[in-house]
């Protein structure tokens, strides 16, 4: 296996369902990719189901499951541990760590956006972290708050008790999303959703004071948001309060995993962006390479092609698609397909010459339809001279399902393409 050179490119979020606005074609299918359907033509495609059938998955655990990790047995720790380490937040066991987006609510806690308009500066961020930090004050004089906002309107948070471990049997505060033995599960959001209140899951001293701390920083977000210098700027320039905080995907424990390079017998390196993937990356062990911004997907392409000179494989995450499907703009996602076929996959092939194999899949699927992740498989494409080639002529859901590596499950991906490019 040393003599493995392997490209492995995750696109968040890119399989959908046709749409009216797209001629009930979906964004990969009306998407103009003449790269991605080279490669198509020069390998095999298959579908995925990443975590489990009937499973909206979030990406933290979804990536985990496409590099090998499928934590079947219950051990997953949580978005909120894998986000904290991933951005370097103080975080040891027993303390609670959660995941945050920065909402818009009205009087009556009913969620008028998810995610505050989307467009959050960092020092908007910064600013309110600061008032809420400095702020906060809980019931219990031996509990206290660390924030960290990230990236547009997400947030870490991490509770912390100096007399006891907190537990992490406690219910969300976000409506959109329930927690299945660590996992994150996207729920239906087309209704109206208000915030909940957190509720211990477990008849233990740490739960009930992980739910009531929980509770009183959502209620003591609200109260010192509603006037906040920086919501009466936003609110006057036309945008979204960022006046409410929703809270999930609780965890107490650092995560114990075997490292990928040991896991598969390979070298592993990775180009990644988020907070999330900057975490499972630490936790697994996988060599980051530093490639510009989220955008900046010539250098993506550059670096990942020269990365193969130190480790077999690498790992490239790409976040745009996702946040087109998250917004429900069809066109919008179609023509992010259509920049990173161009500026991604074009140099990265032009650079490789044919001297690597390049799989190309997606953490889950975000329909624009559903506005949300979804239980849909999503497309697996082998591309390379040692592939057996199936008649597939494009990278799309349909030909996908016609492919001859049929469904896969997550976490036999990367076994199984090792197998085939060996």
């Amino acid at each position: 296996m040393k003599d493995i050179r392997l490209v492995y490119v995750l696109l968040d979020g890119v399989g959908d369902l046709p749409h009216t606005s797209l001629n009930d074609l979906t964004p990969l299918e009306a998407a103009y990719t003449p790269i991605l359907d080279s490669l198509a033509r020069n390998g095999a495609m298959g579908t995925v189901i990443s975590v489990g059938r009937g499973i909206a998955p979030q990406s933290d655990i979804a990536v985990f499951n496409m590099l090998g990790y499928s934590f079947r047995d219950g051990s997953y720790v949580g978005r909120g541990v894998i986000e904290s380490i991933g951005c370097n937040i103080d975080f040891r066991d027993g303390d609670l760590a959660l995941r945050g987006n920065f909402a818009t609510v009205d009087n009556r806690l009913k969620i008028v956006d998810r995610r505050a308009g989307r467009v959050i500066s960092t020092a908007e961020a910064n600013a309110v972290c600061k008032t809420l930090c400095d702020e906060i004050k809980f019931s219990d004089r031996d509990a206290s708050i660390a924030l960290e906002p990230t990236i547009a309107h997400r947030v870490v948070i991490r509770l912390r008790h100096g007399r006891m471990k907190l537990s992490d049997r406690i219910t969300n505060t976000d409506p959109a999303y329930d927690k299945v033995e660590g996992m994150g599960i996207a729920k239906d959001t087309t209704g109206d959703m208000f915030v909940q209140k957190s509720a211990a899951e477990e008849d233990s001293d740490q739960a009930r004071t992980a739910a009531k701390l929980l509770n009183e920083f959502t209620t003591q977000v609200v109260e010192l948001l509603r006037d906040h210098p920086i919501n009466k700027t936003r609110v006057a320039a036309g945008k979204r309060a960022m006046n409410c905080i929703l809270a999930r995907d609780s965890g107490n424990m650092y995560p114990q995993v075997i490292p990928i390079n040991k896991k598969h017998g390979i070298t592993v390196g990775c180009i990644v962006d988020m907070p999330v993937e900057i975490g499972i990356s630490k936790v697994l062990g996988m060599e980051m390479f530093q490639a510009g911004d989220i955008n900046a997907y010539e250098e993506k392409a550059h670096v990942a092609a020269r990365s193969l000179k130190s480790v077999n494989a690498v790992y490239v995450h790409i976040k745009g698609p996702d946040e087109f499907g998250h917004d429900g703009d069809a066109r919008g996602k179609k023509k992010n397909i259509e920049d990173i076929d161009r500026r991604f996959f074009g140099p990265l092939v032009q650079e490789l010459q044919g001297n690597a194999a390049i799989v190309v899949s997606a953490d889950h699927s975000t329909p624009c339809l559903k506005k949300g992740h979804s239980d849909d498989p999503v497309p697996l494409l082998v591309s390379g001279s040692m592939i057996k080639q199936d008649g597939s002529a494009r990278f799309t859901e349909n030909y996908a399902k016609r492919g001859r590596l049929g469904m896969l499950m997550g976490a036999d991906v990367l076994p199984a393409v090792l197998k085939m490019v060996g």
